[in-house]
């Protein structure tokens, strides 16, 4: 192994231990640190990823360690082979640090994570722990899931990057489904450029980006939508979008973008339940008292969905995806910017805060990241960017050029 190599894992292994205690964003595990430098020296030593420690979101399947997905009901149900992301990040030579705290099956009944930042905030969810162990230093990738806001707002949060590809550009066997329709597996890191190299490992078809332009021209979709950001979250966009035009980035505000959320909102949240309940089906009859409340109630309106509402909320997927991108024709910008939380951090463990900011574009399948830009008192706050579908590898590239144009505010 090399000795650079070995002193790093010796160090975040030596975090965990340090931190652990208070963070929790992993599941207990005995033998981890002997386990992982096991791995770490059987390992292929010249991959992109070669050394690097990944966080597994416990909704994924990892050979040699359960899947508990957060949850009372036995790990037995959850069995199954090895998600095909985690297997391709180990090839790459990344080695698996552990299992990452999950909310319960992704949904909003929180674990015991606490803010990397203050231990008496939410990291977010549903991707709690994997937010946590990036920010935390324990690893340098982790993996997380999406359906509505799962990881762009733990990113946000937490104060690390966070990536949401296109829908279906990141294969989710191995995965337990929360809502099929829309289940994206995301990335967290600590700098763009990690993340880059990460996706192009896990993102099906990913190809060097050909962009020459180097910077995006970015849409501000004005009205309904960015009213449900809260009049901080609101102050530090206007931050952030400052900080961007001083370094000449280009922004354009776009009314009549969004308009309709509420009935967006509503769709998504429709076919969610409808499809969680499909997923649970099996298990709802036996072990229905077993399930946490949040996630009960989830399960028990999702059996009341009409079909016509399941099918509306499917069908309004792609209509949303040609409009968002007909509108980024119609005024000539590349890329939408928004808030990636409605406010940073929440107080207390018992909310993983509100996605709504994530919704629409989950809903509609588009990539998006959030990007480190500043805080609201002590706490992180990020920027989200959403490129039309498949232009992540574009996407991606942008992100580093925002990212550096946005570093000052995160040292204020």
């Amino acid at each position: 192994m090399n000795p650079e190599i070995h002193e790093d894992l010796i160090l975040r292994l030596d975090l965990v231990d340090a931190r652990e205690p208070v963070l929790q964003a992993l599941l207990p595990e005995t033998e981890r640190r002997s386990r992982v430098m096991a791995q770490a020296q059987q390992g292929p030593t010249d991959g992109p990823l070669a050394g690097c420690l990944v966080g597994v979101k416990d909704i994924l399947h990892v050979d040699g360690l359960p899947t508990e997905a957060g949850t009372q009901l036995p790990s037995s149900l959850f069995r199954g082979a090895e998600a095909s992301c985690v297997r391709l990040l180990r090839t790459a030579g990344a080695v698996v640090l552990g299992k990452t705290v999950t909310t319960e099956f992704a949904y909003f009944e929180p674990g015991p994570t606490t803010n990397p930042h203050d231990a008496g905030h939410t990291p977010g969810g549903s991707s709690s722990g994997s937010a946590a162990a990036v920010a935390a230093g324990y690893c340098q990738i982790a993996l997380g899931t999406q359906t509505v806001g799962s990881v762009i707002r733990p990113a946000a949060f937490c104060g690390v990057f966070g990536f949401k590809p296109t829908y279906g550009r990141i294969a989710t066997d191995g995965l337990l489904l929360c809502s099929a329709s829309v289940d994206t597996i995301g990335l967290f890191a600590p700098d763009a450029t990690l993340m880059e190299r990460a996706a192009s490992v896990i993102v099906d078809g990913w190809s060097p980006d050909v962009d020459r332009r180097g910077r995006p021209l970015l849409g501000v979709p004005m009205g309904a939508y960015l009213d449900q950001a809260s009049a901080e979250a609101r102050d530090a966009f206007e931050r952030q979008l400052s900080q961007l035009q001083q370094v000449g980035i280009e922004i354009r505000e776009i009314d009549g973008v969004l308009e309709d959320i509420e009935p967006i909102n509503l769709r998504h949240s429709h076919m969610q339940a409808a499809e969680m309940a499909a997923e649970h089906a099996l298990w709802m009859d036996q072990y229905l008292d077993d399930y946490r409340p949040r996630t009960r109630e989830l399960l028990q309106r999702g059996r009341q969905v009409s079909a016509q509402q399941l099918a509306a909320g499917r069908a309004g997927r792609s209509d949303l995806r040609q409009r968002l991108e007909a509108q980024m024709t119609e005024h000539g910008i590349d890329a939408w910017a928004c808030p990636a939380a409605t406010g940073p951090a929440p107080a207390g463990l018992e909310s993983t805060g509100d996605p709504v900011m994530n919704l629409p574009w989950t809903h509609a399948g588009l990539p998006a990241v959030s990007i480190p830009a500043g805080q609201v008192g002590h706490l992180p706050i990020g920027l989200q960017v959403v490129a039309a579908s498949n232009r992540d590898e574009t996407l991606l590239k942008w992100t580093q050029v925002l990212a550096s144009a946005l570093w000052p505010l995160n040292e204020e």
